[in-house]
């Protein structure tokens, strides 16, 4: 098993497959600057240093991006990936924009997709086209019903929440909810955006969020502890089926918690969104690195991980990349 030196137990992975997408969100990457092909992972790079992660305890992977569904043959990918799950990996998700997810949703589950998370950030298409650059609104709302129909469990939205631009909509995306029975998870803005614009003014804390939330629908705790979690979970105190998730990273941080590590699509190892530290596994596999020399490094980078971010310290500095180049 893997632990870090605050003894903290590393078992979910973030693979990002691609840092190309087909939106421009603002708040991760405004600019349509991305790998060329060769410094990408191929797919069995990929699913070899999964199968050492999964080796020293990795109990989870994420697909991410970019936007992962952008990444010709994705589908090899997932049932390479599900193979490893023998081998001690008990979950395999991703999380996607969902603008072309609906056609694959059937495909993927079957390859070995088990869980699936979807980006949406507003629900109002001009809203929507001006946080992600894409009028591909009613695509999305597809997927999620794709997703339902197929039988994905837990389907989970994530909305990130900017003051003047989507707090108008906490309570809509809420009712979003209720009425298609998943979860909505309302993520409070973080300084990720490679041009910098992050400003402390457009942040809206979980703790606005959750009184907007419950002064509409009353909302019960359902979590006292986040060990192993990124968000407070909450349900309906009516007794109506979905889940309210608030992921606070600004205002109420859970890295003491924190159990991930991250793989980008240019096969660098982090091991946290905001670190300015990265591990060339991709040079040590083409140079003839063995198994055991990649678990040396993934090992050697899990001791090195840090913390917590310094999020509103004057000691913060931002990522040397942007999210869509780590992998959301």
């Amino acid at each position: 098993m893997l632990f870090d030196s605050f003894n903290r137990k590393i078992k979910d992975l973030r693979v990002s497959v691609t840092d190309r997408c087909n939106f421009r969100c603002f708040y991760c990457d405004p600019d349509p600057c991305t790998s060329n092909d060769p410094d990408l992972l191929t797919f069995d790079e990929i699913h070899s240093i999964c199968e050492v992660f999964v080796s020293l305890g990795i109990e989870k992977i994420r697909l991410t991006g970019g936007e992962p569904m952008v990444r010709k043959g994705l589908g090899v990918l997932i049932a390479q990936l599900a193979c490893l799950k023998p081998l001690g990996l008990q979950e395999l998700a991703m999380i996607t924009n969902g603008s072309s997810f609906a056609n694959k949703a059937a495909q993927l589950r079957s390859s070995g997709l088990n869980r699936i998370t979807f980006s949406l950030d507003s629900l109002k298409p001009g809203t929507f086209r001006s946080i992600t650059g894409s009028d591909k609104l009613s695509d999305v709302l597809d997927s999620i019903e794709a997703a339902r129909s197929v039988g994905y469990p837990n389907i989970k939205v994530n909305a990130v929440i900017i003051r003047g631009r989507n707090d108008d909509e906490i309570v809509d995306l809420a009712r979003f909810a209720r009425r298609n029975s998943l979860t909505v998870r309302f993520i409070e803005f973080m300084p990720l955006d490679s041009g910098q614009i992050w400003d402390r003014k457009h942040l809206v804390s979980a703790a606005e969020i959750r009184e907007k939330i419950n002064s509409a629908f009353p909302i019960i705790l359902i979590n006292q502890s986040r060990r192993g979690e990124t968000a407070w979970r909450y349900r309906f105190a009516d007794g109506t089926v979905g889940e309210i998730g608030l992921i606070a990273p600004v205002t109420d941080a859970f890295c003491g918690d924190c159990s991930r590590i991250r793989l980008t699509a240019d096969g660098h190892i982090r091991t946290c969104l905001f670190s300015s530290e990265e591990y060339d596994v991709r040079e040590l596999l083409r140079s003839g690195g063995s198994r055991t020399e990649v678990a040396d490094l993934i090992r050697f980078a899990v001791a090195r991980k840090t913390f917590g971010h310094t999020i509103g310290s004057p000691t913060f500095e931002y990522s040397s990349r942007s999210m869509s180049s780590i992998g959301g």
